[in-house]
C-alpha cells in the first residue's frame, strides 16, 4: 500500500505524537516508582505525580485509539501495588 505525500506526513507525525505521549507516561511512571520506593511518606508527590501520569496514560490511550474502560484500574493504583509489592520484596 502506497501513501501520497501528505498521508505519509500525517501517518509519521501521529506516530511522533504517540512516542513522545509513550515517553512522557514512562517517564512518570518511573518517578511515582522512584518516589514510592525511595520517599516514604511522600503521600502529596505520589498524588500529584499519579495525577499527571493518569493524565499522559489517558492521552496515550486516546491517541492510540483506545477507549477508557470504566471498569479498569487507573494507572496509579497499578503502579503504587506494584512500587509496595518491589519495597517488601528488598
Amino acid at each position: 500500500m502506497r501513501y501520497d505525500r501528505a498521508e505519509y506526513a500525517n501517518i509519521f507525525a501521529l506516530q511522533q505524537e504517540v512516542a513522545r505521549a509513550e515517553a512522557d507516561y514512562q517517564r512518570l511512571r518511573n518517578a511515582y516508582l522512584d518516589i514510592a520506593k525511595n520517599e516514604p511518606g511522600h503521600e502529596v508527590a505520589l498524588a500529584m505525580v499519579g495525577a499527571d501520569m493518569d493524565r499522559a496514560h489517558a492521552r496515550l490511550q486516546a491517541l492510540i485509539g483506545l477507549p477508557r474502560l470504566p471498569f479498569t484500574h487507573e494507572p496509579s493504583v497499578v503502579v503504587r501495588r506494584e512500587a509496595q509489592r518491589r519495597t517488601e520484596d528488598h
